[in-house]
C-alpha cells in the first residue's frame, strides 16, 4: 500500500513544475536508458513505447501472454535471471502480478521492475555468431554424401519436387517452430516443458540421449577423417598403391595412366582396401558378436577430434560462435574449389547428367517421398534440442522467422550444390574406368567419401593438396554438428540444474566429452564400423521423428496454436499465418506420422560390405531406439504419481503450463516526463 500511495502522488504531481524539475525528468530517464545494458536489469518505458515498436499485440493494452504476465507492448514478458522489466502506470496486483493504471496529467512515470540480481542470460556476440551456428549445424557430413546418393537413386531431377514439397511443408515448419519456441521461453530441451506442457518434460531427456547416442558414433567418422588427413601428408597418397602391408592380391591399381588393367568382379582398388584394410581393419572383426580390440591410431585421432571439441564449447556460446566462422565457412570454399575442379575433368559431363537426368516414373513409388521427408528431416535437424538451445541465446525480439527460411534455404541448396561436387568426380572416375556412373556410385554413405572421392582426388593432379582441404573439409563439417549437439545438452542440463552447475559448467562439459568418448571406444574396435551402421540406422533415427511428433502435438494441440502464435507475435510484432498454423497443426505431424510408418513398414535392410546383419541385430538396434523414447512415457507416470490432488486434478495441472516462479518484485518509481 505503501507503494501504490507513492506511485500515486508521483502520478498526480501538478502539470506546472519548475524547468529544473523537468530537466531533472529527463536525465533520469535518459539514464535509465542508457542503463538497459546492464546486467542487473532491463528496462522498458511502456507508455506509448508501442507507438514506437512493433506493431502491438492487440489493440487494448495490458494483453495477457502465455507465460503468465502482462504486456502492453510487445517487449519480452519474460527474461531470464538477473532482468528487469519495467511498465509505465504499472501496480502490483494482490498476487505480485502488474495491472495498468493510467497516466494522469499527461505524465509519464517510469516504473523499475527489478526480478533478481543474478547474472542474466549468456547471449551470441553477434547475429552471425547464431546464423553460422545453425547453418553449421544443419549442414553437416550428410548433406555431402546422404543427399547425391539419395538424389540419383530416386529419379535424379524428379527427386527435388518430393524434396521441395517436404521441405516446404514439413521441414522448414519444424524449424521456425523450434527456433521460435527457444527465443520465447529462453531454455533448453528440459526445463522448457514446463512453460508449454509439463507432462511431456521426458521428451528433454530422450532427446539429451539421443544427442549421446550421437556423439558415440558420429565423432568417429571425424576420427577416420583425421587418419586421412594424416595420412594425406605424403609425396604419393598411401591409397593409391598396392604395394602396402595391408594389400591383398586382388588389388588392382586403377589409375588414369594405366590403361591395361583388368578389372574383374573379385578386383579391389588401393582406395578401397586402405579404408577397410588399414583405416578400419574391418577384415579382423567377424561381425557384430566379435568386435575385437581398439585401434590405437583411431583412439589417438578422436581423442584429438575431442579435445579441440572441449575447448571450443567449454565456456559457451561466447567461443563455439567465434569457431563457427572458421568451421562453417572453411566447407564452402572447399566446396566450390572442388567444383570447378570436377567440372574441368574429363567425363564430369556424365555424371551431372545421371545426376540430374529426371526419372518422372519413380515419383509414382512411395519410397521416393518416404526418403525425401526422411532426407529433409535429418538434414534441418529438428528434434535434437539444438535449435531450442541456439535460440535460447537470442535477443528476444530477434527475428527468428528470417532466420528460419534464411538457414533452411542455405541448408537445402548446400545439399544441391554437393551433388554436382560428388557427380563430376563420379563422372570423371566413370570415364576413367569405362565404367557407367551407376556401378561407380554403387556405395552410399561414407565408403562414397572414403573410397570413390578419395581415390578420385588421387587421380587428379596436385592429389595429395586436393586430398588435404577436402578432409579437412569433412572434419570441419562433422566439428560444427558435434558442437551443437552436445551444446543441446549442455544447456539442456544448465538450465534444468542451474544452482548445481551453473558455476561449473567446465567442469561439466569436461566430463560429458569424456563419457562421449568413453561411450565411442565401442566404434573404434576392428568391427567398429559395424556399431556406426546399428547406432545410425536404429538408435537416432526412429526415436528422434517419435519425439519430435510429440514435440509438435503437445506445442499445437495442448500447448495451443493460438497460444503460441500469440507469443510469436509479442517477439516479432506479427502472428504467424493461417499457412504455418495448418502446418503446425495438422501436415507436419502426418508428416512425421508417415516417415514413422513407413520406417515400421519398411524396415531397412542393414548390410555393410560383405557383412549382413543377423536378426538379433535388429533386435538390438530397437531395444537402443526405445532406450531414449522410455523417458516420455516413464516421466508422464512419475509426474502423475508426484502430483497432488484428484486424478482429474493430477491431469489438469500436468498439462497447464506454469508461470514463472519470479513472483516477487521491487519497484523503484520515477517520475519523468
Amino acid at each position: 500500500m505503501e507503494t501504490k500511495d507513492k506511485m500515486m502522488s508521483m502520478l498526480t504531481m501538478d502539470k506546472g513544475e519548475n524547468e529544473e524539475e523537468r530537466d531533472k525528468g529527463r536525465e533520469e530517464v535518459r539514464g535509465a536508458e542508457e542503463g538497459t545494458q546492464q546486467e542487473n536489469g532491463r528496462l522498458m518505458l511502456a507508455d506509448g513505447l508501442a507507438d514506437r515498436g512493433p506493431k502491438s499485440l492487440t489493440s487494448g493494452s495490458g494483453q495477457q501472454v502465455s507465460n503468465g504476465f502482462t504486456t502492453s507492448s510487445p517487449q519480452s514478458p519474460r527474461e531470464g535471471p538477473g532482468t528487469a522489466a519495467c511498465a509505465v502506470g504499472a501496480t502490483t496486483g494482490p498476487g505480485g502480478g502488474t495491472g495498468s493504471l493510467a497516466p494522469l496529467g499527461g505524465l509519464r512515470t517510469l516504473v523499475v521492475q527489478q526480478t533478481s540480481l543474478e547474472r542474466p542470460r549468456e547471449t551470441w556476440s553477434k547475429k552471425m555468431d547464431f546464423l553460422l551456428s545453425v547453418i553449421g549445424y544443419a549442414v553437416d557430413l550428410g548433406n555431402v554424401w546422404r543427399f547425391p546418393y539419395i538424389c540419383y537413386q530416386n529419379g535424379g531431377g524428379a527427386f527435388l519436387l518430393p524434396y521441395l514439397l517436404m521441405a516446404v511443408f514439413g521441414g522448414v515448419p519444424l524449424f521456425y517452430m523450434e527456433l521460435a519456441l527457444g527465443q520465447f521461453h529462453r531454455s533448453g530441451c528440459i526445463s522448457i516443458w514446463k512453460h508449454i506442457c509439463p507432462i511431456f518434460k521426458g521428451i528433454g531427456f530422450a532427446i539429451c540421449i539421443i544427442a549421446l547416442y550421437i556423439a558415440f558414433y558420429y565423432n568417429t567418422i571425424m576420427a577416420w577423417a583425421l587418419y586421412y588427413l594424416i595420412s594425406s601428408f605424403q609425396p604419393t597418397l598411401p591409397w593409391t598403391t598396392c604395394t602396402n602391408s595391408w594389400n591383398t592380391a586382388n588389388c588392382n591399381r586403377y589409375m588414369s595412366s594405366d590403361h591395361n588393367v583388368s578389372w574383374s568382379n573379385s578386383s579391389t582398388s588401393p582406395a578401397e582396401e586402405f579404408y577397410t584394410r588399414q583405416v578400419l581393419q574391418v577384415h579382423l572383426s567377424p561381425g557384430l558378436h566379435q568386435l575385437g580390440s581398439v585401434s590405437w591410431q583411431l583412439a589417438l585421432c578422436l581423442l584429438f577430434i575431442f579435445t579441440i571439441v572441449y575447448f571450443s564449447i567449454w565456456k559457451g556460446v561466447k567461443t563455439s560462435g567465434k569457431v563457427v566462422w572458421v568451421t562453417a565457412t572453411f566447407p564452402y570454399l572447399v566446396l566450390v574449389v572442388l567444383l570447378v575442379r570436377g567440372a574441368t575433368l574429363p567425363g564430369a559431363w556424365r555424371g551431372v547428367v545421371f545426376y540430374l537426368k529426371p526419372d518422372w516414373e519413380k515419383l509414382l513409388s512411395t519410397t521416393v517421398w518416404i526418403d525425401a521427408a526422411a532426407q529433409i528431416f535429418f538434414s534441418l535437424g529438428p528434434g535434437f534440442g539444438v535449435l531450442l538451445a541456439f535460440a535460447s541465446y537470442n535477443p528476444f525480439h530477434n527475428n527468428c522467422y528470417k532466420d528460419a527460411l534464411v538457414t533452411s534455404s542455405v541448408n537445402c541448396l548446400t545439399s544441391f550444390l554437393s551433388g554436382f561436387v560428388i557427380f563430376t568426380v563420379l563422372g570423371y572416375m566413370a570415364e576413367m574406368r569405362q565404367q557407367s556412373v551407376d556401378a561407380v556410385a554403387k556405395d552410399a554413405g561414407p565408403s562414397l567419401l572414403f573410397i570413390i572421392y578419395a581415390e578420385a582426388i588421387a587421380n587428379m593432379p596436385a592429389a595429395t593438396f586436393f586430398a588435404i582441404i577436402f578432409f579437412l573439409m569433412i572434419i570441419m563439417l562433422g566439428l560444427d554438428s558435434t558442437f551443437a549437439g552436445l551444446e543441446g545438452v549442455i544447456t539442456a542440463m544448465l538450465d534444468e540444474f542451474p544452482h548445481v552447475l551453473s558455476k561449473r559448467r567446465e567442469w561439466f562439459v569436461f566430463g560429458l566429452v569424456c563419457v562421449c568418448y568413453l561411450g565411442a571406444l565401442s566404434t573404434l574396435t576392428y568391427g567398429g564400423a559395424f556399431v556406426v551402421k546399428l547406432f545410425e540406422e536404429y538408435a537416432t533415427g526412429p526415436a528422434v521423428i517419435t519425439v519430435v511428433l510429440l514435440e509438435v502435438i503437445a506445442v499445437s494441440w495442448f500447448y495451443g496454436t493460438n497460444r503460441f502464435c500469440n507469443d510469436v507475435q509479442v517477439m516479432l510484432g506479427f502472428a504467424p499465418g493461417c499457412f504455418w498454423r495448418v502446418c503446425w497443426v495438422a501436415i507436419c505431424p502426418c508428416f512425421l506420422l508417415f516417415i514413422i510408418i513407413s520406417f515400421l513398414a519398411f524396415p531397412p535392410e542393414v548390410r555393410l560390405f560383405h557383412y549382413q546383419y543377423p536378426p538379433w541385430t535388429t533386435v538390438l538396434g530397437y531395444c537402443i531406439g526405445v532406450s531414449s523414447f522410455i523417458c516420455v512415457p516413464a516421466y508422464m507416470v512419475y509426474h502423475l504419481l508426484n502430483a497432488k490432488g484428484t486424478f482429474k486434478q493430477r491431469l489438469l495441472k500436468s498439462i497447464t503450463p506454469e508461470p514463472s516462479s519470479d513472483n516477487h518484485r521491487d519497484f523503484i518509481v520515477t517520475n519523468a516526463v
